[in-house]
């Protein structure tokens, strides 16, 4: 690749990056790539196995991974590409590195600048057991979704003199380059391209930063491999949890018939891998679907063609008073237009005028018995059946005798024996009862000829008797 380089002072030491245009970058990938390719694991016959190395131009594609780009790597079917973040540390990146080893597995590790500076010989085992080594900023920020150009430039270029410091020079350097937490933003995808990076997303995770157990990691890794059936594979090399599910994950892969894909960059001595653009594509069209198309405009013979007098206006309108009827001759002879005879024209609808009368019809005026509701005029009126209520206070208090009308009263002969507290009872036996009528019946109002009077005697009798 050809453009400008950059000078970045690391310590004392100045190391020259820029845009990958050094030709002994192919070298040492070359090699590393060959003997990936060759799939060759004498001490583990049945080990997974690295089945290809894929070459690829970040020129051509400078961005990849179906989740947060239209593009990915050209896998096929049930191909996988390993990739590792923030490494090295020796604790667990160590483990890792054997684990790949046992399975002769190829996979791409994307270095943290500060921990290259504190594990430089850390990142050279990554090259001696054939990975490719790609960069991952300097001091792993999330804010690179914030950052501008000028900000991205300085933790990207840190990071790459950091790793290039660790390696010794810039052959064994890929121009790969990952952003931390995959917070992609304008000012780095910008910086990236200027300087000829491909950005490296990726197609599933197994979330192995989380707090989790490795056979969580294990089952989201299957999970969402079977979902996609191919793709890039991220993990963490610095993570305990990794190193105990990822031997599970490689044993399934190989159950499960899929290939490790091994990724380099493209070199003048190694030209990229011949792909078609639909294969980068994140829904490639099938060859299977039908598409469809517009159709095909004819390619019409307009030199030959003969070419017809314009229309005037007296040959499309006809104007108003000027219909033909049906007694004119409507013959060739006046149908010719320029010399050329013209179809028999149609009169247009003429307007048809409706004659109002005067004198609208008068509506016989309605009688006003029809607005009448017969009705019984005559109907008898049945007498309603009155019920007895007890008299209140105020009406016994207006209807009984003065003090000295009621002492004039004559009192029953014989003993008053009675008299005493069956008197009460007696004068309870008694009651006032008032109808509607108007008439009262009480103690007061009874006399030898009224209707309605009460027996005293025989109260009196019924008293002694219930005595």
């Amino acid at each position: 690749m050809e453009g400008k380089c950059a000078v970045t002072m690391v310590g004392k030491r100045s190391v020259r990056i820029g845009s990958w245009i050094a030709l002994s970058l192919g070298v040492l990938v070359g090699v590393a790539a060959h003997g990936a390719s060759a799939a060759e694991c004498p001490d583990h016959p049945d080990a997974l196995g690295t089945s290809r190395t894929l070459v690829v131009d970040p020129r051509e594609h400078p961005r990849v991974g179906a989740m947060q780009y239209s593009e990915s790597l050209p896998l096929r079917d049930h191909e996988v590409v390993l990739t590792f973040d923030d490494g090295p540390v020796p604790r667990h990146s160590n483990q890792v590195l054997q684990i790949l080893a046992d399975q002769c597995v190829k996979a791409t590790f994307f270095i943290i600048g500060r921990q290259a500076q504190a594990n430089p010989e850390g990142v050279r085992k990554l090259v001696a057991a054939g990975h490719t080594v790609g960069t991952h900023s300097q001091n792993h920020p999330l804010t690179f979704n914030k950052m501008s150009a000028e900000q991205a430039k300085q933790e990207v270029d840190q990071g790459i003199a950091s790793t290039l410091a660790a390696l010794g020079g810039p052959s064994e350097l890929s121009p790969f380059f990952r952003v931390p937490g995959l917070l992609r933003g304008e000012g780095v995808e910008a910086y990236a391209a200027s300087q000829g990076l491909q950005l490296w997303s990726a197609d599933f995770l197994a979330d192995d930063w989380r707090h989790i157990s490795s056979g969580k990691v294990y089952d989201l890794a299957i999970k969402r491999l079977e979902a996609r059936g191919k793709g890039i594979f991220l993990l963490h090399d610095i993570q305990a949890r990794t190193v105990a599910a990822l031997p599970k994950i490689l044993h399934e892969l190989k159950a499960r018939g899929y290939h490790i894909v091994h990724v380099v960059a493209a070199t003048a001595e190694r030209p990229a891998t011949p792909t078609e653009a639909q294969d980068w594509q994140l829904h490639p069209i099938l060859e299977n679907v039908p598409i469809a198309h517009w159709p095909k405009v004819p390619d019409f013979d307009l030199a030959s063609a003969v070419t017809l007098p314009t229309a005037t206006l007296e040959d499309v309108v006809v104007l108003d008073g000027h219909l033909p009827h049906a007694a004119e001759p409507t013959g060739r002879e006046q149908r010719r237009s320029h010399g050329v005879p013209l179809p028999r024209q149609a009169p247009w609808p003429r307007e048809i005028e409706l004659s109002v009368s005067d004198t609208a019809p008068a509506l016989p005026v309605p009688e006003a018995s029809l607005f009448q509701i017969a009705e019984k005029a005559h109907a008898p009126t049945k007498p309603l059946t009155l019920l007895a209520r007890r008299e209140g206070p105020a009406e016994r208090s207006a209807r009984e005798p003065a003090p000295s009308a009621r002492s004039a009263r004559v009192k029953p002969s014989g003993p008053r024996t009675w008299h005493g507290r069956h008197s009460s009872h007696a004068s309870h036996e008694r009651r006032h009862v008032a109808f509607d009528t108007g008439s009262s019946v009480g103690e007061g109002s009874l006399g030898e000829g009224s209707s309605g009077a009460i027996d005293t005697s025989a109260i009196r009798i019924a008293s002694l008797k219930k005595r």
